[in-house]
């Protein structure tokens, strides 16, 4: 058997080694509580899973679906866009049906990405900005994030040679994992770069109906410009508590959205209609229950605030996503401290250094874990650490 020489730089998945780290854990006894995987806790709304119930017994859905995404569910993505954001888009031709927005993520770069050309991706992200490009003989340029900048990607510092290599570019607010959001100059500026260097934009808006403290997230293709050079990635996820469903759409450019059809019709056959149609009783019908949702991650967010400062642990208010990015204690590595937190509260926390190069000195703690649990595991720490 010869493997693909790739196969040797790409790094085992960082959620996957969570899984694994926590299996051999249990199996020495320990109750492990995960504050890894941002995979809600709470349930789908029963609305949705109604709506479900009812797509699933209709026998058109159990044929193939259309590779594009039915179109029913384009066009409901569509109104969503129009309802949520004011812009509207074409969903023959603007629209795309995803199998989760990561799939949408990974298949970007066989779409554009030739070998040894470069990915602009932010310094801490989510991993398959980066692993993606591993896997088509890509490079990556890890853009600077740091507290200085406010965690805002800085792209304009791109080295020139790198640019002229350069393909694509990743952002992604509100952030995971920073949890910080970002001005819509941000985003005027960021479309304007793609513009002067002919790059695809790409922000990945995962997070865009989870903000706090009155923050409602925007789009970035509100603002002028953008549907010439940018996508953007929706999931109901985290919106909808729809992890294990595996659906999520993108959306902007044409050719951009054209070209990772083209992808995906020669690697997939499309998401489930009928959990196509589940997803549009998910963002057409009443949204009530994203409110909620949202008031319960701030509550918690609010209660790991309160808990850090006697933990040894800081960090800046969450404007969104369902994480808290905490900075560790000087004289260890996150790695190290990640480890610790495991080895003495049998807790789990990854290190922010496995979301890129600008995560070392944090840590990164999920609030999709139920109150109880989530108190028990930041007593322990206070307690251990």
């Amino acid at each position: 058997m010869r493997i693909a020489r790739r196969m040797a730089d790409l790094p085992p998945y960082l959620f996957a080694e969570i899984d694994r780290k926590k299996a051999l854990k249990e199996a020495e006894g320990v109750d492990v509580i995960s504050l890894g995987i941002g995979d809600p806790d709470l349930p789908t709304p029963q609305r949705i899973i109604d709506a479900m119930a009812t797509a699933i017994t209709d026998p058109k859905n159990h044929q193939y679906p259309a590779y594009a995404g039915s179109r029913p569910y384009r066009a409901a993505c569509a109104e969503w866009m129009q309802r949520r954001f004011g812009v509207q888009f074409d969903p023959d031709a603007e629209v795309l049906a995803l199998i989760g927005s990561k799939e949408g993520i990974a298949h970007l770069f066989p779409a554009f990405v030739d070998p040894g050309d470069y990915t602009l991706v932010p310094g801490v992200g989510y991993p398959v900005y980066t692993t993606g490009g591993v896997l088509v003989g890509g490079k990556t340029h890890y853009m600077p994030m740091n507290e200085e900048n406010d965690w805002l990607a800085d792209f304009e510092s791109t080295p020139e040679d790198v640019l002229s290599r350069a393909k694509m570019m990743f952002i992604s607010y509100p952030n995971n994992p920073a949890a910080v959001a970002a001005p819509v100059e941000y985003f005027d500026r960021a479309i304007a770069f793609a513009k002067k260097h002919d790059l695809l934009l790409v922000h990945d808006n995962a997070y865009s109906e989870i903000g706090f403290d009155g923050y409602l997230p925007p789009s970035i293709m509100e603002r002028p410009g953008a549907r010439d050079v940018a996508i953007e990635l929706f999931s109901c996820s985290k919106s909808y508590n729809m992890t294990g469903w595996r659906i999520a759409f993108a959306c902007g450019n044409a050719e951009a959205i054209t070209t990772l059809g083209t992808v995906k019709s020669n690697i997939d056959s499309g998401a489930f209609t009928a959990i196509q149609d589940a997803a549009i009783e998910a963002m057409l019908g009443p949204q009530d229950d994203v409110a909620e949702m949202r008031a319960v991650y701030q509550r918690r967010r609010d209660q790991v605030l309160a808990a850090l400062e006697t933990i040894g642990l800081s960090a800046r208010p969450s404007a969104g996503t369902i994480y808290v990015w905490a900075r560790i204690p000087k004289g260890y590595t996150s790695a190290e401290y990640a480890g610790l937190v495991l080895d003495k509260a049998g807790v789990i926390v990854p290190a922010g250094s496995a979301y890129g190069p600008d995560g070392e000195g944090y840590i990164r703690i999920s609030l999709a874990t139920p109150d109880d649990r989530l108190a028990e595991a930041l007593q322990r720490m206070a307690d251990s650490l």
